[in-house]
């Protein structure tokens, strides 16, 4: 409504603001142009640390699919498949999934529901996959004596987290192959020739060097190094404490300077006292195999002595709770809420695959930093279960408000429990930093959900994002959505809420 009332009658803006005080779209220059770059336009909101943009969002591949089944197609309307086959949901039509076929033929058509699955992000199995490294730190593993010509990796993309690169040494020299993806996920380096996964495309450029120009002989001998104990540990005295950031359940957490890297980094220090150090091991090794840009990075330890020191990257603007607090979060429209949001959930996917439950997914728990990047943190409390539900012990504290309930009462907690504390992250985000279930007790808090109640909208919250809040709090935990699912939610709605500031 509020759309429509502001482009049909833009004389009545006032009004309009007053009826909508909490969303304002940013005004175009000139009307029946196009702005072929919106990132240059006028700032949304003036905030007392500069400009807060809006940025443009990142076009995301549909999510693949692979065939459970061989189905033959008794219609027009129906796809034929074999098991295996990778495929793209297009959309849910009742029982059915209208696909397309990623590779060969590209033929789309109707599908039963249950003959198709998510196929999960498995690259960490593979000994070539080295996750999110960079550019430089490829180069100096791959030109390491230990490796020769025809040693190569593939790593997250430094630009599009949504892609890859493979990166191949050849004649002393290393080589660098952005890997694609299509609209429907399919995988390419060359737009002559797709794949469904990415294993199945260094498979074929492994046994068709002359298509890469290189050859991919064997994986980068380094991996060995990079998970070692040995590789993140650092001298105490490298480290210069500059300011006390902040105190949890396992220890204070301080800014400081790390001298011979020369930049800023994050502290979190053991809380000897109350805190077990075999806490801190559990989150280290967490941290160390986890490689993502919306996940915060491990860069050293201090595990000789104590306390014992886990070093992170420094994120400028500190915790989600704190900066919503903050004059500059206080004005933070819904648009760019929503595209905070979007990355988290972007980042507990990538968890969701490895069968990782975090346990503690809050505000507090979410890290800011410059143009509104967010990243996933504190993994004090993840675990990984070879099952799908890990259940803790009865001495084990509990965040009862961002809890679910199966959580909260029987200790059992899964990804579905984590998704359930997203809509709750959600609600802390659309209301402000508002507490939730603000005047009651965790009992009180236990009783309300166990008969029904959910938190109500927040103020200025669009509806479709309440949805997705109370979708999270179903009571049965197998109806709740993927973390896949609601990354995708998240990204449509604030690319839809994005384009509608852009008049043609």
């Amino acid at each position: 409504m509020e759309g429509c009332c502001r482009s049909c009658m833009p004389c009545c803006r006032r009004l309009w603001d007053w009826c909508w005080p909490g969303f304002r779209y940013p005004r175009v220059p000139n009307h029946n142009t196009v702005i072929s770059n919106p990132g240059a336009q006028a700032a949304e909101i003036r905030t007392v640390s500069g400009d807060v943009r809006v940025p443009t969002p990142k076009k995301r591949p549909v999510q693949l699919y692979a065939a459970l089944f061989d189905f033959e197609a008794r219609c027009d309307d129906e796809l034929s498949v074999r098991e295996g086959d990778k495929l793209s949901v297009l959309e849910q039509r009742g029982e059915y999934v209208l696909a397309k076929k990623v590779t060969g033929s590209l033929q789309a058509g109707l599908i039963p529901a249950n003959y198709v699955a998510l196929l999960q992000d498995e690259f960490a199995k593979h000994k070539w996959y080295y996750g999110n490294i960079n550019r430089v730190k490829a180069e100096k593993l791959l030109l390491a004596q230990q490796n020769k010509d025809g040693s190569f990796l593939v790593r997250i993309s430094e630009s599009h987290s949504d892609e890859y690169t493979i990166s191949a040494r050849s004649e002393g020299k290393v080589y660098h192959f952005r890997i694609q993806r299509s609209v429907i996920g399919a995988y390419f380096v060359s737009d002559k020739l797709s794949f469904g996964t990415l294993g199945e495309l260094v498979t074929y450029y492994q046994k068709n060097p002359r298509s890469l120009g290189v050859q991919l002989v064997e994986p980068c001998a380094q991996q060995q190094v990079l998970t070692d104990m040995e590789r993140w540990e650092r001298p105490r005295e490298e480290f210069k404490l500059q300011r006390k950031l902040g105190e949890g359940h396992f220890g204070e957490v301080w800014e400081a300077t790390w001298s011979t890297e020369n930049r800023r980094v994050a502290i979190k220090m053991l809380k000897q006292e109350d805190t077990k150090q075999d806490e801190f091991v559990k989150e280290v090794q967490a941290l160390k195999s986890l490689n993502h840009p919306k996940l915060i990075e491990l860069l050293a330890m201090c595990s000789r002595g104590e306390p014992v020191y886990i070093v992170t990257e420094l994120m400028s603007k500190g915790s989600l709770k704190s900066y919503l607090a903050s004059a500059e979060g206080q004005v933070l429209t819904s648009a760019h809420l929503i595209y905070m949001g979007a990355q988290v959930a972007e980042g507990m996917a990538y968890l969701e695959d490895r069968h990782i439950v975090h346990r503690d997914l809050a505000a507090r728990n979410i890290l800011v930093g410059d143009d509104l990047v967010c990243k996933v943190a504190d993994f004090g409390l993840a675990r990984i279960i070879k099952d799908s539900v890990y259940k803790a012990s009865r001495s084990t504290k509990i965040p009862v408000r961002w809890t679910a309930p199966e959580a909260a009462v029987y200790q059992q907690f899964s990804v579905k429990s984590d998704v359930w504390s997203f809509g709750v992250l959600l609600y802390e985000m659309m209301s402000r930093g508002k507490m939730p279930y603000e005047g009651k007790s965790n009992k009180e808090v236990l009783d309300l959900l166990a008969s029904g109640f959910r938190l109500p909208c927040p103020n200025r919250c669009p509806q479709n994002i309440y949805r997705i809040m109370m979708d999270c709090w179903a009571a049965e935990p197998s109806k709740r959505p993927s973390f896949h699912a609601l990354h995708s939610q998240l990204d449509a709605i604030y690319a839809r809420i994005y384009f509608k500031t852009i008049e043609v």
